[in-house]
This record gives structure tokens, C-alpha cells and sequence, in this order.
């Protein structure tokens, strides 16, 4: 029997039995493995994959939902991933075809590095906005932030909540519920005994990733991320809008460097809802 084109397997969803064949997915392709991450994201979403016949993973991607269960506002691609012996095969664009199918009539939105942009273009996403990734280690210093920070509460969920729908524009209680198991670090910045931004820090390999970033201004953000900071002695890593520029300097002035940029793309809507000017970083980018 001949070997079938890997561009003609079936797609199937994924769950969280895939989670170590999904992680040497990640591992052929140089990425780190990130079990932690791939964990989150198949139980907070849905896991799309295409099994190779010789043992393993094909290809794989995650999508999570926002808004009402049962018609949801947008989907967020990520972890788009085709093992490299597959490349240059037409697996991607089976897997992207499908997926964006089967979300159908769901507006789409994902994070395309270069590389992965020309497939997205030629299905129909647009570029909306830019992110920055930067990384290392924090450097404290300059004024002092008058904003107060702390540790989140269990009382506080209701506030963040509120805060974060506000923001994203979305319901994503799902995904922040699961932050206080999935983060080492959950601030929230506080004036007057009032929720005004909150931040999360989560393991990944040897980093810790800053995400969600949701502030009143940029000085907010600031408080939030050097009070996270404070709090670990791993290198930070974190995913900036670009129009945050006061921010993104200030990051790079305290000892952040810039690794790489990501094209913020939609499909079925001009750009993202919420406000961005409150939104600084993502959960993850394979997320939103």
C-alpha cells in the first residue's frame, strides 16, 4: 500500500492525552517543549491535530473560544505547528483550512510570525496590530511608582473579571479562572480600594512569561510588571502591543531586549474588540 500524502490525512481534535506528542511536536521544530503552556491550552481550548501514520503528530494547532459557549464571539489560533520531515507539503494549509471551517461563522484572530504570515494572507486574515516580544532579566531602578500592587485574592475574582471583560471586549472567564493554577504570580494593582489593572506571571521552561497585562495607563503597567519582577529571579519574557511605546522603552531600559515581532491578524473582523490602550500583553499569543 502506498503512503498516504500527509496532506490528505484527517484532522481530529485533540485532548489532553496528545499533550506529549504535542510537546515533541514542539521539540522538532526547536521549540522548547512547553508542556505547562500545551496543558492549559487544550483544557481551556481546542486542540486540532493530524496524526502521523509512523507514530507521533503531523501537525497541530490550539483554538480557544471567547464569548457564549454555544455561538462564540472569536476564536484565537495559536501553536500552529507541521513537523519539519513534513514541511512544504500542504499540512498547514490543511490544517488552517479546516480549522478556520469548522469555526466558521466565528471571527478568527491569531499572532503570525514571518514565516507564517504569506499561508494566513492567503486565507483571508488580515494584519490589525503588531506585537513585540522582549525577554531578560528586570533591572529595577528610576522613580519610585506611587500605584499600589498585590497579591490577588480569591475576593478579587469578581473585580478582575469585570476589569478583564471590560478590556478584551470578550467573556474569557475561562481562561482567567484557570490563572491562579496556571500562573506562580497574580497582582492586581489597587487605587482606593479599586481594581485598575491586573497582571499574571507563568512558568515556561527557563522564563517567566508576563500575561495577561491589563492596566489603567501605562503607569500602572509599569507597577505591574516590576512588582512581578520583584518576585522572581527567571529572565521575563512577555508579548507588547507596539503602540505601547512608552512602555516597550521603558521594558528595554530595565534590561528587556527585543527577540522578535508577531503580525496581530483577524478574519471576519476589521480588528479586535475591547480597548487596546488598557490591553498591553496577552495571556499567550497562541491565545489572545
Amino acid at each position: 500500500m502506498p503512503t498516504p500524502s500527509p496532506a490528505t490525512l484527517p484532522v481530529r481534535r485533540l485532548t489532553l492525552r496528545d499533550l506529549s506528542a504535542c510537546a515533541d511536536l514542539s521539540e522538532d521544530r526547536g521549540w522548547p517543549r512547553e508542556e505547562h503552556k500545551w496543558g492549559f491550552l487544550l483544557t481551556a481550548g481546542k486542540g486540532y491535530g493530524i496524526d502521523d501514520p509512523g507514530g507521533g503528530l503531523v501537525a497541530a494547532c490550539v483554538v480557544t473560544e471567547y464569548g457564549p459557549r454555544d455561538r462564540p464571539d472569536l476564536g484565537a489560533i495559536g501553536m500552529v505547528l507541521v513537523a519539519e520531515r513534513h514541511q512544504r507539503q500542504g499540512v498547514g494549509r490543511r490544517l488552517m483550512r479546516h480549522v478556520v471551517s469548522a469555526m466558521s461563522p466565528t471571527p478568527l484572530t491569531l499572532h503570525a510570525t514571518p514565516n507564517g504570515r504569506p499561508l494566513y494572507e492567503e486565507l483571508g486574515f488580515k494584519v490589525t496590530a503588531r506585537a513585540e516580544m522582549v525577554r531578560g532579566h528586570f533591572t529595577p531602578g528610576g522613580t519610585q511608582s506611587g500605584i499600589a500592587t498585590r497579591a490577588a485574592t480569591a475576593k478579587d475574582l469578581t473585580a478582575i473579571l469585570r476589569l478583564d471583560e471590560e478590556v478584551f471586549g470578550l467573556d474569557r472567564t475561562h481562561i482567567v479562572t484557570r490563572l491562579p493554577a496556571f500562573a506562580d504570580r497574580l497582582r492586581v494593582a489597587v487605587e482606593n480600594g479599586r481594581i485598575i489593572g491586573y497582571a499574571a506571571a507563568w512558568p515556561n521552561m527557563d522564563t517567566h512569561v508576563v500575561g495577561p497585562l491589563i492596566a489603567r495607563d501605562t503607569e500602572t503597567a509599569k507597577a505591574l510588571v516590576a512588582s512581578l519582577a520583584a518576585r522572581t529571579d527567571r529572565p521575563l519574557r512577555t508579548d507588547i502591543d507596539v503602540r505601547h511605546e512608552e512602555l516597550l522603552a521603558w521594558m528595554k531600559d530595565r534590561g528587556l531586549t527585543p527577540v522578535a515581532f508577531n503580525a496581530v491578524m483577524t478574519y471576519g473582523i476589521p480588528e479586535l474588540p475591547g480597548d487596546w490602550n488598557r490591553r498591553f500583553a496577552p495571556v499567550t499569543v497562541a491565545a489572545g
